[in-house]
């Protein structure tokens, strides 16, 4: 009889051990869903390679001379160039190029005017930063390279510079961009552009600022973008307000219920015949005539941006946050 005890003890082991297993692995589940969502707190940056070295700038100094792309391979039947084109460059073993060197291909643009701006006097050169190559063959007088990184395609006529040291500013935590946030009286500028020529830019756009390493910026500086109080339309529109505050004329003449519009503004505050402040005439006060009169108005935030990078008078940036629609020609202030 114990022997029977004991099989059956045994068989009961078994049949319990797949329910064990499954509760294991069950909690091992449980632990693993805990432990992965710690990885989603690594810091961000801002800016990926591509806008880092494909953002451009305003250059106010007087380029130097630059090596050329002057030629390449086949030049016979193409007019740009991009990732792995080979093309010639002016300059050689007796300039000082070296077999492994990179260089910067840019393309300035011509001289900024024109635009909204704060501060006085010229402000520089837009240059476009246009790609990446490496030399791989040099000889006396020229060279050979090949593209290994393209913003843009590469024309003949593009020049070489040093690559620039940049580095991506970290995300800020996510939060509401304050709208009501005061002046902090700092710097002020202007945007004065923004990449590809627009004219209307939102959050991730490259923008340049009239403000530069003379006013004491410095790449990773947060801005905000703010414009005054009213503006901003991309037409102008100033409604006459004539159907709606007129005063008079809704009654019927037979049963003349005062004639008052239900949508019209406030009375002026003097007749024409009594100078009283305590008769009013018929013509309604205008908004234009309200916003004439009215003490200086709290600005208009409408984003955020950061310092990529910065030039004598100017520097490059990339917006963060916005809260409305922003252009060239809003103001800037350092946070």
């Amino acid at each position: 009889m114990s022997r029977f005890s004991n099989f059956k003890a045994l068989l009961l082991s078994l049949a319990f051990l797949p329910v064990i297993a499954f509760a294991t692995n069950a909690q091992t589940r449980e632990k693993v869903q805990v432990i992965l969502p710690t990885t989603t707190n690594k810091e961000q940056h801002i800016a990926g390679e591509s806008t880092l070295y494909c953002a451009g700038y305003i250059r106010f100094q007087t380029l130097p001379h630059m090596p050329e792309i002057v030629g390449a391979v086949e030049e016979q039947e193409q007019r740009t160039y991009s990732n792995g084109d080979v093309v010639y460059i002016n300059e050689g073993s007796k300039q000082g190029i070296r077999e492994g060197q990179d260089f910067q291909i840019i393309r300035p643009r011509g001289d900024v005017k024109g635009v909204h701006k704060q501060k006085a006097g010229f402000l520089g050169t837009y240059v476009q930063e246009v790609g990446q190559l490496q030399v791989f063959k040099v000889h006396e007088n020229t060279s050979a390279a090949k593209i290994t990184f393209a913003c843009d395609t590469a024309l003949l006529g593009d020049l070489l510079a040093p690559i620039p040291d940049r580095e991506s500013p970290l995300q800020r935590p996510e939060g509401n961009l304050d709208v009501f946030a005061d002046p902090s009286g700092k710097q002020n500028g202007r945007l004065i552009m923004a990449k590809d020529s627009r004219e209307m830019v939102t959050r991730h756009d490259v923008v340049y600022i009239d403000l530069g390493s003379e006013d004491q910026v410095k790449q990773g500086d947060y801005l905000t973008i703010y414009r005054p109080l009213g503006t901003g339309n991309v037409t102008r529109y100033d409604s006459p307000e004539l159907a709606r505050n007129r005063a008079t004329g809704f009654q019927s003449n037979r049963y003349r219920g005062g004639g008052f519009s239900n949508q019209a503004s406030r009375a002026t505050g003097k007749t024409a015949v009594v100078a009283d402040e305590n008769r009013y005439r018929h013509d309604p006060i205008k908004s234009r005539e309200v916003k004439r009169h009215r003490p200086l108005m709290p600005r208009k935030i409408v984003g955020e941006m950061v310092v990529i990078d910065v030039q004598a008078r100017t520097a490059t940036a990339i917006i963060t946050r916005v809260a409305g629609e922003v252009h060239t020609g809003d103001w800037v202030e350092i946070q």
